[in-house]
């Protein structure tokens, strides 16, 4: 059930984070990409505590990206990690640059 949870919030052309509400690097994460001209509709944050599954979600979520931990940022299908690897990504403008490729933004 968390695979296909997972994997049904994960599309090309838009950008997931899987987040915990009480989380210090979630709530960085969620400050720097709400700051950013997204379409209506490509940016979602998934809180995994409002689900039943949150350490059977985290659990996909390490076999599928190699780490457990929150937040997952996923830009298209493609987890690009997590707060610092965006931050990385901001300050390098690689960030917009990977949003314009999949037409995420205004």
């Amino acid at each position: 059930m968390a695979q296909e949870f997972v994997n049904g919030k994960i599309q090309p052309g838009k950008v997931v984070v899987f987040i915990k509400p009480t989380c210090p690097y979630c709530r960085r994460t969620q400050e720097i990409l709400s700051q950013l001209p997204f379409k209506q509709g490509l940016l979602e944050f998934v809180d995994i505590t409002a689900t039943s599954e949150a350490n059977e979600i985290q659990d996909y979520l390490q076999r599928l990206t190699g780490a457990r931990t929150v937040p997952r940022v996923f830009i298209g299908k493609e987890c690009i990690g997590g707060c610092s690897d965006l931050i990385t990504m901001q300050e390098s403008g690689e960030l917009m640059t990977r949003l314009r490729q999949i037409g995420a933004l205004q």
